[in-house]
């Protein structure tokens, strides 16, 4: 049984950086020169004893944890204003300067490390993952994919720039993407469908150089995959996120489950709209709306008000998940409202240094505005309660556990959603509405994931044939009762809004999996809200310090994502909405 470390409950109240042991108090990145002092010692220390070498850890660690945190502001500072040439070029310098010059030092001292004689001295129970991920990253490390990677940074930062600066102009009005889509939700089909146009359209007029980019982004990884001695990039891929516990093919397995159970539930759903709704046919600007013909719910005007009213449930919920947010919001680590140049998306960053992370989304007073910042504080929760680990490895879960963290946090929290819905019809709505998100997670999970498998393992694929793929896929898993007819030209290129294929590539599949475990989560909690999130507290505070498998069993949950678990898991989401 794995047993967690004591929660540190003061960490969850605490601004301010935990005090430095080997870089100096007052140090920062200005040039490449001050920093390489540091990786030159750490190369060149003698090691003479097992308690040298885990000091040596500790220090190689705070080193890390001081350049992750440095990387992190300059992205989000980038991200919350990608028209600053500035915050760019100072991203840009430390992709192009600093990170190409790490990456074979990274590469010696992990090489060090392994061969010390004093390895077998450090605790099994207490390295062994950390240890199985450094022997990972050392055997698919090559000297020349680092300029490769560099290449692929720049390159995926004109996405965010491309999709940030997307405007619609509606009734004389100049809206965000994320703004427009909330006119999805308006009663009247005639809003809805010239939103949902203009927003289409308004991709469609950068589809090509958003094409151009990726088949770049495909080939560039495709030749790192190559050097590295892989096949292809999916196969580097798994052995780069370090999923040791599953394969290829157990994710086709999952993706034949997700159409064999979760489909037809989908389907039925969308049935039922078409009948609520009395339309002779479900267009895809009918798929948002409520289907009572009810106005959108306004769960909050300004991003301090959805601050304020999360930190109240998440208080309700726990007097330290309350103090998090808190302390996030102090510290000003929050960028929530949507605004034109502003990247798309939304995130939680982790600060490994400081342990407060910082959450950064584009609301816009919606319904999904409220669950994004209940999954980003899930996220954030997780950070803090990892805070005192000391490997900053440690800190960084595999996104199967890190988004159990987030997608149980939405379902765990519904029982406080009053705060933001104090009309019981609207809370109803706004419940029913989410679970039939979670359902949906599981189609548009697999259409992404297997679309990512078939485009790295044929990297020669031209960008017709892509499309029709892409169409292939798309509809075997969404939408099957709507109609698309006169929308066709749209269709091929809806892809494109999906940052993680241009972004963090093969990073998707998990949020199918941490759906199931959440789910399994929330059940427990349904059945004993106390022992369900003092379980879920538990395995979070874990990190990384235990094999995927062990954190779900501390959760009280199964790591499974069998067709029977699957089946039985959707049957209880479907029993909750029955029961509303």
């Amino acid at each position: 049984m794995i047993t967690a470390p004591e929660i540190d409950t003061a960490s969850a109240t605490n601004t301010s950086r935990p005090p430095r042991h080997y870089l100096p108090e007052d140090f920062h990145i200005t040039d490449w020169t001050g920093l390489e002092s540091f990786f030159t010692e750490l190369r060149d220390r003698p090691l003479h004893s097992a308690t040298e070498l885990e000091r040596w850890l500790l220090d190689r660690s705070e080193l890390e944890s001081m350049l992750s945190e440095d990387l992190a502001w300059r992205y989000i500072h980038m991200t919350c204003d990608t028209q600053d040439a500035k915050r760019s070029e100072a991203f840009q310098f430390f992709v192009n300067e600093v990170e190409p010059q790490v990456a074979p030092y990274d590469h010696a001292l992990n090489e060090k490390m392994l061969a010390s004689p004093y390895l077998s001295g450090l605790d099994a129970s207490r390295y062994n993952i950390f240890l199985r991920s450094v022997r990972r990253a050392s055997e698919i490390y090559r000297a020349e994919n680092i300029p490769l990677k560099t290449d692929i940074s720049t390159k995926q930062q004109q996405y965010a720039a491309t999709v940030g600066a997307m405007t619609v102009t509606l009734d004389g009005e100049e809206l965000t993407l994320p703004q427009a889509a909330d006119r999805l939700k308006n009663p009247d089909r005639m809003v809805r469908e010239t939103a949902y146009r203009a927003i289409q359209q308004r991709r469609l007029q950068d589809s090509k150089p958003l094409d151009e980019l990726f088949t770049e982004l495909v080939q560039l990884r495709h030749q790192v995959a190559l050097n590295a001695g892989f096949e292809n990039f999916r196969d580097y891929m798994f052995a780069a996120l370090g999923r040791f516990d599953y394969t290829p093919q157990d994710c086709f397995n999952f993706h034949a489950a997700i159409r064999e159970t979760v489909v037809p539930l989908i389907d039925n759903i969308d049935l039922e709209r078409r009948q609520d709704l009395n339309l002779p046919a479900l267009r895809p600007w009918d798929l948002d709306v409520d289907p009572s013909g009810q106005p959108p719910l306004r769960p909050f005007g300004t991003g301090d008000e959805l601050l304020e009213k999360t930190i109240t449930v998440f208080q309700n919920l726990d007097p330290y998940l309350g103090d998090c947010l808190r302390t996030m919001r102090t510290m000003g680590h929050l960028d929530l409202e949507s605004r034109k140049g502003k990247a798309p998306g939304g995130y939680n960053y982790p600060l490994d240094e400081t342990g407060v992370p910082f959450i950064f989304m584009n609301a816009t007073s919606s319904l999904r505005d409220v669950v994004t910042m209940l999954h980003e504080g899930g996220h954030a929760v997780h950070s803090f309660l990892t805070r005192s680990l000391p490997l900053g490895a440690d800190k960084h879960p595999p996104s199967e556990v890190a988004e159990l963290a987030s997608m149980s946090m939405e379902l765990m929290s519904m029982d406080q959603w009053d705060i933001f819905f104090p009309n019981p019809d609207d809370l109803r709505r706004a419940k029913k509405t989410h679970l039939e998100g979670v359902l949906e997670t599981f189609p548009w999970v697999a259409t992404i994931d297997k679309f990512q498998h078939w485009i790295y393992e044929h990297p020669q694929h031209s960008e017709t044939e892509r499309h029709a793929k892409w169409v292939a896929l798309f509809d075997e898993f969404n939408q099957r009762t709507v109609d698309w007819n006169g929308l066709e030209n749209f269709k091929p290129y809806l892809w494109q809004k999906q940052l993680h294929l241009y972004e963090v590539p093969f990073y998707y599949i998990e949020y199918a999996m941490a759906q199931l475990g959440a789910i399994a989560v929330w059940r427990n909690y349904r059945q004993d809200a106390a022992a369900g999130l003092a379980a879920y507290k538990r395995a979070l505070a874990l990190g990384y310090t235990a094999p995927i498998g062990d954190i779900y069993a501390a959760a009280g949950i199964r790591f499974d994502f069998s067709t029977d678990y699957l089946c039985m898991l959707a049957d209880f989401v479907r029993d909750e909405m029955e029961k509303l």
